[in-house]
């Protein structure tokens, strides 16, 4: 078992606590931009594949759900929403600091972060969220004009997330209504609309982000309860698996609803079994990590929130599939 402090020291050279040491920021990037690409996480990018992978649900789950509908936008739908992710999870992650600095300074795992450490001024960071926020928009300035609305409907949710954790015992709620919103914004580039598919794979998404960022939150819950700072994971405490085990669920049931009720309507019996079993061998991941999970264990509790990263790419990879098989069939 490891505290945090072991786990959470500074480094001397200005690298956030929780990075690796293999992180490209701290390897390759100019010196000079390394504060301000620390503020964005980029030396920790498993936030922008969380961010990500719901956006390449829904794309392939539509072109699943229409086959012949696939065209070479929808590489570039990939593509943007990649970029995109990356830049608008940088302004979060830069507004998130912004409005905890005070807190990240008392808690060890955050302390070493660029603002609390001084590494970047309040007015820097207002600037390099400004400029993070306007390049993302340029890129969402390529999709149809309700893709476009749609996407910037989940800013007041990216705006209440910093402070939810001062209000309410949910907050991951509100981290999941903005991260998984590009489960609606993917359907709606490709398709121009939106249908109760996609829907219900934003509510598997937000069940997903209950399970990982309680798992996640469990590395700070000492120095949180210290501060009066709220979280899932001091709500649940010693109930941890039990809640997990119901988030779980009721994640692989959502997924797989909206897996079947986007592609069998195109008769393909193959495509659906494809469908399905993505939400299976998602739900199998989830399992591998609950059984691992340890939550007195800070570095099995980062690893495991890290292993996200491979579980959000199954069912986009499974429902890619699921196309290619439409296409063939």
């Amino acid at each position: 078992m490891s505290s945090p402090d072991h786990i959470q020291a500074p480094p001397s050279d200005g690298r956030v606590a929780d990075a690796t040491k293999l992180n490209w920021v701290d390897r390759f990037a100019p010196r000079a931009t390394r504060p301000y690409l620390r503020l964005s996480r980029a030396d920790r990018p498993i936030g922008t594949w969380l961010l990500l992978t719901p956006c390449w649900w829904s794309l392939t789950l539509a072109i699943a759900a229409d086959p012949a509908s696939a065209g070479l936008a929808d590489l570039w739908w990939a593509l943007a929403m990649a970029m995109g992710a990356f830049l608008m999870r940088g302004a979060g992650c830069t507004w998130n600091d912004l409005a905890d600095h005070k807190i990240d300074a008392s808690v060890a795992r955050t302390r070493s972060r660029p603002l609390p450490s001084g590494q970047v001024t309040r007015r820097g960071a207002v600037i390099w969220m400004c400029v993070q926020a306007l390049l993302a928009f340029a890129i969402l300035l390529t999709f149809n004009s309700f893709a476009i609305l749609l996407a910037c409907a989940s800013l007041g949710f990216v705006a209440i997330y910093p402070f939810a954790k001062r209000f309410t015992w949910w907050p991951q709620v509100f981290l999941g209504l903005a991260f998984n919103w590009g489960a609606l914004v993917g359907w709606a580039a490709h398709t121009g609309s939106l249908g109760w598919p996609p829907v219900v794979l934003y509510l598997a998404g937000i069940c997903w982000t209950l399970f990982y960022d309680t798992i996640y939150a469990h590395q700070d819950k000492e120095d949180d309860a210290l501060i009066g700072v709220k979280s899932t994971a001091r709500l649940f405490g010693e109930d941890t698996r039990k809640w997990l085990l119901g988030f779980l669920v009721a994640t692989v049931t959502l997924m797989a609803i909206a897996g079947l009720g986007a592609v069998m309507p195109q008769g393909g019996l193959i495509p659906a079994v494809i469908a399905f079993y993505a939400s299976w061998a998602f739900g199998w991941h989830l399992t591998w990590q609950l059984r691992r999970l340890d939550i007195d264990d800070n570095d099995i509790c980062l690893m495991l929130f890290r292993s996200n990263f491979r579980a959000g790419l199954i069912p986009a990879a499974g429902y890619l599939l699921a196309a290619l098989a439409g296409l063939s069939a």
